[in-house]
């Protein structure tokens, strides 16, 4: 039994373990910077699209627009939210 560890301990399958854990661990943050970013812009030109709306439109096409794209953001946060938990898988 002891031999049998001695050989698996010594065979280096621990650093191939340790090398994708850390794989996944930077394809984790990489997935999840992503979507922070996209949160970000689409906050942006959410911002942006509402108030060009708001002088062009009024209040009541300021917040159609708002709506629209807040739909928007969230299904972007939503996919980006399931690329980040398969990466991390």
């Amino acid at each position: 039994m002891i031999a049998l560890l001695a050989c698996f301990l010594g065979s280096g399958a621990g650093v191939l373990h340790a090398d994708e854990a850390g794989r996944r661990a930077g394809d984790t943050v990489e997935e999840g910077a992503k979507t922070g970013g996209r949160a970000v812009r689409d906050g942006v030109l959410t911002f942006g699209r509402a108030t060009g709306a708001f002088f062009t439109g009024g209040p009541k096409a300021a917040r159609e627009t708002w709506n629209a794209n807040a739909q928007h953001t969230k299904e972007n946060a939503r996919a980006g939210g399931r690329a980040t938990r398969d990466a991390a898988e």
